[in-house]
């Protein structure tokens, strides 16, 4: 049985590695000679809107599911007409508009934080003065790990921000004091299962997740609800099957919807071994239809982003309940290289660990230094 995934990043190799002991097979699609993937499956190097590559691409797939949410929409719905792809293209196109994600949130009934549409660069001004301050302006489209945002505290940072604006469609969020940024990770199956991962706590710099605390300290039972009740009316209303996450601010004891991504998630890395199932085999089993993996937590988790440089592995490997994963990309400033998590079998026990990492680690931009005050605070 082979699964095309398209995209051959390290979402897409860890799908693999998680399918390979369930005796899967992969093929991969993706525009780059370099994609890891290329080092432990198929892969076909062409254009997302290359059809006779996207027709060869299908031939004997069982059905295809993606790792990129950017893959343009025609492509999914060009091979949904020859083999099952899931999630749902319907998804893909939701969210990689944020207008039209926030549109799917309000008709859900689902609490964001107030926004306005730019259609065009001249707009900005009228919007800002609606809307007040602060605020967040994004491209509605392509923008991801913090590309295409401006955050606006000031008339200063408006200013500077006008001459700057692309000619494409826009949204201005209001600012929301938030406590913190969490996300879901909510998996579907085509026959109806459905199974949600405790809440994890998400720190970002310069817009690039670097942090993931799970499950997420003094995480009460009603916001675990209210996150699974979001998430539930998201994947009903799509009949999707896969793996969706979806990522809100924590505001006033009571969580706004942010953006949601259709695919296995970098907050959901911890679940490779902090978790009975991992996001990545448990999207496998979903959209093939087969009983979902109990997503229950296995301790207690920091997952570590290393972005624009690498470690020393050895001295990563040398701490405790460290677990290493290198993704064999070429190192530049702000791309992903890897990640590390840490798992321990309680918040004080984890805080150890990560004070037990190598200096690489004790940067600022690593934000240790608030898992080590959450970690060493909370009683779960």
């Amino acid at each position: 049985m082979t699964i095309g995934i398209l995209g051959g990043g390290q979402l897409g190799y860890m799908l693999a590695l998680a399918g390979y002991p369930l005796g899967l097979h992969f093929r991969f699609l993706d525009p780059s000679p370099e994609a890891p993937v290329g080092r432990i499956a198929q892969r076909v190097t062409a254009e997302y809107t290359d059809h006779s590559a996207l027709e060869k691409f299908s031939n004997g797939l069982e059905l295809v599911t993606y790792e990129f949410e950017n893959v343009p929409v025609g492509a999914a719905r060009f091979l949904a007409q020859r083999v099952p792809v899931y999630p749902p293209p319907a998804a893909l196109e939701a969210a990689q508009d944020r207008l039209a994600e926030k549109g799917l949130f309000q008709k859900l009934g689902i609490s964001t934080t107030e926004f306005l549409p730019i259609s065009k660069p001249s707009e900005f001004a009228a919007a800002v003065d609606k809307l007040g301050l602060p605020a967040v302006l994004k491209t509605s489209r392509m923008g991801y790990d913090g590309k295409g945002q401006w955050i606006l505290h000031t008339a200063e940072h408006v200013a500077k921000a006008k001459p700057e604006l692309p000619p494409v469609k826009l949204i201005l969020e209001r600012f929301v004091p938030f406590t913190r940024e969490l996300s879901v990770l909510a998996v579907r199956s085509r026959t109806g299962e459905t199974a949600f991962y405790p809440l994890v706590e998400n720190h970002h710099r310069g817009g690039i997740l670097r942090l993931s605390l799970a499950p997420a300290p003094r995480l009460e039972a009603s916001i675990q609800r209210a996150a699974e009740d979001v998430a539930r009316r998201v994947l009903e209303s799509m009949k999707y099957a896969g793996v969706l996450v979806i990522e809100f601010f924590e505001y006033e004891g009571r969580l706004l919807a942010n953006e949601m991504a259709p695919r296995v998630h970098n907050s959901g890395h911890w679940t490779i071994e902090g978790a009975i199932t991992s996001q990545f085999e448990n999207h496998l089993r979903a959209v093939l239809g087969l009983p979902l993996g109990s997503t229950a937590a296995a301790g207690h988790c920091a997952m570590v982003n290393l972005i624009g440089d690498l470690p020393e592995s050895a001295e990563v490997l040398a701490v405790p309940d460290a677990h290493l994963h290198l993704y064999g990309k070429v190192a530049r400033p702000g791309r992903k290289l890897g990640h590390v998590t840490l798992r321990a079998a309680s918040p004080e026990r984890l805080a150890l660990r990560l004070s037990e990492l190598p200096a690489f680690f004790h940067r600022p931009d690593f934000c240790l230094d608030a898992a080590l005050a959450h970690s060493a605070s909370a009683r779960l």
